[in-house]
């Protein structure tokens, strides 16, 4: 075992929150603001004391949730749980600035985390990785995850492992991407709008799944949703910025008529201010209910202006400028 301590980034999902569990196309991003990596409590660790035997806590449970996996002989990949227990016995924790339940990947980063440690014959990350590697890496963190959101796609612990854009080919394979910046309006930026509360993955899941029951609302789904997702990624990855502003105002749109219970009562206003200003156009990052919201604008000083009078806190991911 390596004593190296790794350190995991957050995650952001530009495109394909929802739709990717009917297949759509997504695209996702490491977001290095916020990070995490295991280490010890002892007396020469200065952290969050309660925040730390919290955290120790919940590896305990996680581990005694892995270890009957293994029993049963169900576990994707090999696990050294005996380290992982002796280390938590000598008080292993996640240090993490990642905020839990708001959609930037706060469970993904510790799945990244303990398979890079206790992993045995462990897929080694890597930009180059043949397509088999990743689709497997994906299997096994989908059921990592699954502990904390009782269903997982994988992909945030993917992204949070590998560390590069990673494009999602609707089901069909994941590749790593890059993403032209040079193409991006110079006063152009990504931002988050930060709610002030944490949202809760998997009522909200459970929520679309359900409703994906009715034909109406399946037919919405597939004819016009994932349309308009695909549609934004490929125009971004091409740098199209018409089209893709475009794409984009018809995504946000359609997600505040469809998906109100998972879009926050402190910014639906402020969404809809942007579908009428044009200014910017917000999106959900990650299931919503709370935690962040993702925005895309144009000419980021005034739609921070006009935000920020709304009472909101913006925080630039990303700025031409």
């Amino acid at each position: 075992m390596t004593n190296k301590q790794e350190v995991f980034y957050a995650k952001i999902m530009l495109f394909g929150e929802y739709s990717v569990i009917c297949n759509s196309m997504g695209l996702t991003i490491p977001y290095a603001h916020f990070k995490g990596e295991l280490g010890f409590l002892n007396k020469y660790r200065y952290t969050d004391h309660d925040f730390a035997i919290d955290s120790n806590k919940m590896l305990r449970a996680y581990h005694t949730h892995l270890l009957k996996l293994q029993e049963k002989g169900e576990m994707k990949c090999e696990l050294n749980l005996e380290h992982f227990k002796k280390d938590i016995d000598k008080n292993l924790f996640f240090e993490s600035t990642i905020p839990q339940g708001f959609g930037i990947g706060s469970s993904g980063a510790v799945c990244a985390a303990i398979y890079e440690r206790y992993a045995l014959n462990k897929i080694r990350s890597g930009r180059n990785l043949k397509q088999e590697d990743v689709l497997m890496l994906k299997a096994i963190f989908a059921q990592m995850e699954g502990y904390f959101h009782g269903i997982s796609s994988g992909i945030d612990p993917l992204n949070c492992y590998l560390k590069y854009p990673l494009l999602i080919n609707g089901g069909s394979g994941i590749n790593v991407v890059g993403i032209p910046r040079n193409k991006f309006p110079l006063e152009g930026a990504i931002f988050l709008i930060d709610t002030g509360k944490p949202g809760i993955t998997q009522p909200l899941v459970n929520l679309f799944i359900e409703k994906c029951q009715d034909k109406v609302f399946d037919t919405l789904i597939k004819e016009t949703l994932i349309p308009l997702n695909d549609r934004c990624i490929h125009s971004l990855l091409e740098g199209k910025t018409d089209q893709f502003f475009s794409s984009l105002d018809e995504l946000s749109a359609f997600q505040y008529a469809h998906f109100r219970p998972m879009i926050p009562d402190s910014v639906f206003g402020s969404w809809k201010a942007g579908l009428d200003n044009k200014t910017y156009s917000l999106k959900l990052c990650g299931s919503g209910g709370g935690g962040f919201i993702l925005g895309f604008t144009r000419d980021f000083e005034a739609s921070q202006k006009s935000l920020q009078s709304q009472g909101q806190k913006v925080i630039a991911v990303y700025k031409n400028s």
